[in-house]
């Protein structure tokens, strides 16, 4: 078993996390502290579950779960975009990380047993 660190997968997750950081420090007062704190708290889930993934024998689990907190975070994404509070370069730039991170989830999950 890789350290949950070493994994592909971990690095472009913590890449993630920190753009996720940076954008959200430029946005206004009114969404830094509701909306960019929950991008925040579930870009962090992401990593707690790719550790919890890489040590459990149910890793189905753990991955399943990392795809559903995924999802929510791209549905965040979508709609600080589509309020005009994240540019469509910045969207973009998450966008590929995002891409990369998914396939790879998926990939583990399939690639593992029950």
């Amino acid at each position: 078993m890789a350290l949950y660190y070493e994994l592909p997968v971990y690095r472009d997750t913590y890449q993630l996390i920190l753009k996720i950081f940076e954008y959200t420090s430029d946005f206004s007062k009114e969404y830094k502290y509701t909306l960019g704190q929950d991008m925040k708290r579930d870009a962090l889930q992401l990593v707690r579950s790719i550790y919890r993934a890489n040590k459990s024998s149910t890793k189905k689990v753990h991955l399943e779960a990392f795809l559903d907190d995924f999802e929510l975070l791209k549905l965040e994404i979508r709609l600080c975009t589509d309020m005009k509070i994240l540019s469509i370069k910045k969207q973009a730039a998450l966008s590929v990380l995002m891409d990369s991170i998914s396939k790879q989830v998926t990939g583990w999950r399939n690639a593992s047993p029950v």
